[in-house]
């Protein structure tokens, strides 16, 4: 099917002050407006994709809000409203005493043909969980999925529907949902409740769900997958890795657990003692990356994908796109090579050091250490330059401005436990002994488990306790996981963003 939009866009303009739809009505590109801003004592504000408009110099009074809201449903405890069988969503901006002073009109449309790209994934009966930053068309695109599975396909389809962002206000759902059911949900809060029951009451075999975003709703999109429904939803979230460093909604993908291995199988393995592992079979088989209205990234197999990453390995992904003809392209892009284990002789010819940027680093030293392991490291004098920031492990605990601007700046850290020549020397012949395939986000979160073992191994040999580097809540848990397994204990200390986990013996406990 060709893209057909509907937008009943006259619907919208009716609820405007005479005065502020005048204006508006006289914008030549009034197809493509996005929303209308109200905020009391400020001139109203159309916004359109490539520029705003101020619609009158005349302040929004209190009178123009309340013509507003005397036109339009009433507003739920999510602050939002809308005009009935249509899609345009009307959100709410409160004083402290509950009193409206601000409206954002946000114009709904309904676009037909916007799921050719990922139908025959939607057909195939797995649950689809679909990604991608804010008004990129997630919940446009789940509202089209619903017809096709409700109409083409003949399935017993139910949207669970919080704040009837995807049928539209009113009783009777808007026709872009096809004969999909509507389940409407009193508060946000119990979205997970009327997941539950569209199962138990309703025999459905889809469910549609919108922006899946507690742990409540995760852990019922489990339980309706394991019943066999079919899940097609949306979660807060741009990418599969937003989602494994989210303790909230990593279920969804399986959830992610510290291991801790034997001094045998981590040799064997080739890793450290302490690593990722899932959890459990994903609860959703496909994740689809919205790049672009027109452009995703595929991960086929959620569970192969999370795995792979959890190694510190290439992730197999398919890019799909419309060409200028409509039709759908597709590219594959395969891991990288093989990675070599350790059993196999690491490849010496056509190997590409990365630039190094030293920080809190003897140079010298590490030029000398080089030498004598006929190694040649590219050493660069600013950071910008570099693909490896390589600094000290007391630098990196204090978190000085390099350190951050290299996370920023999505750069490689490497953190040396000391400056003996053993640590140089091991440190460059891990560089010589893999080939370097350019830049790749800092691994913070092994460095922090690391970190962790380290601690614990400190108060073993007689440390009365050792405080962390400040981490974020879901790396703290599996801090204080790695305690624990060391007999061990720990607590989280000071305010965010600087929180951190103190490990101890129980019986040194002191005063924080």
């Amino acid at each position: 099917m060709p893209k057909l939009i509907t937008d009943e866009l006259d619907a919208l303009l009716n609820i405007l002050p005479p005065p502020i739809r005048r204006p508006l009505c006289q914008q030549a590109d009034l197809s493509e407006l996005l929303e209308i801003v109200l905020d009391l004592g400020r001139p109203s504000e159309a916004r359109f994709p490539h520029r705003e408009v101020i619609l009158s110099p005349q302040e929004v009074s209190e009178a123009d809000i309340d013509y507003v809201t005397s036109h339009i449903s009433s507003f739920g405890g999510d602050n939002r409203a809308g005009i009935e069988r249509t899609l345009h969503r009307i959100s709410a901006i409160r004083n402290r005493k509950g009193h409206i002073i601000g409206l954002s009109c946000r114009v709904g449309r309904a676009i037909f043909g916007t799921i050719k790209i990922i139908e025959d994934l939607v057909q195939s009966g797995k649950s689809v969980l679909l990604l991608g930053r804010p008004g990129i068309g997630k919940t446009t695109m789940l509202r089209e999925v619903a017809r096709v599975l409700a109409d083409d396909l003949r399935k017993r389809v139910v949207i669970v529907d919080t704040s009837n962002e995807i049928a539209g206000d009113g009783d009777i759902p808007h026709p872009a949902i096809g004969h999909a059911r509507r389940m409407q949900v009193t508060t946000p809060a119990m979205q997970h409740a009327v997941m539950i029951e569209a199962v138990e009451n309703h025999m459905p075999e889809v469910i549609v769900i919108d922006e899946i975003g507690t742990e409540l709703e995760a852990q019922a999109a489990r339980t309706i997958a394991e019943r066999g429904v079919q899940l097609v939803g949306t979660a807060h979230g741009n990418t599969l890795e937003n989602l494994m460093a989210n303790p909230t909604l990593s279920d969804l993908i399986g959830g992610i657990q510290a291991v801790t291995l034997g001094d045998e199988e981590a040799k064997r393995r080739g890793t450290q003692k302490t690593i990722l592992e899932r959890k459990a079979p994903p609860t959703f088989d496909i994740v689809v990356e919205i790049q672009d209205r027109d452009r995703v990234a595929i991960h086929p197999d959620v569970g192969e994908s999370v795995d792979a990453q959890l190694r510190g390995q290439m992730v197999a992904t398919e890019l799909r796109w419309l060409d200028e003809a409509g039709e759908v392209r597709v590219q594959k892009e395969a891991p990288a090579a093989a990675k070599s284990t350790a059993r196999e002789k690491p490849r010496v010819k056509q190997r590409q050091m990365p630039r190094l940027f030293l920080f809190g680093i003897n140079r010298r030293r590490l030029e000398q250490v080089a030498r004598e392991v006929h190694l040649g490291p590219d050493i660069v004098d600013k950071l910008g330059d570099a693909d490896l920031l390589v600094t000290s492990k007391n630098y990196y605990r204090r978190r000085p401005q390099k350190v951050r601007d290299a996370e920023t700046a999505n750069l490689p850290i490497y953190v040396l436990k000391n400056h003996t020549p053993a640590q140089f020397r091991q440190f460059l012949t891990m560089l010589g002994g893999v080939e370097h395939t350019g830049p790749s986000r800092p691994d913070s979160l092994r460095l922090a488990l690391d970190e962790a073992e380290d601690a614990v191994s400190q108060v073993k040999t007689g440390q009365a306790a050792v405080e962390l580097s400040p981490q974020s809540a879901y790396i703290r848990r599996l801090q204080h996981l790695i305690a624990e397994r060391g007999e061990l204990s720990s607590q989280s200390l000071g305010q965010e963003p600087q929180r951190r986990v103190r490990i101890y013996k129980e019986e040194e406990e002191t005063k924080v």
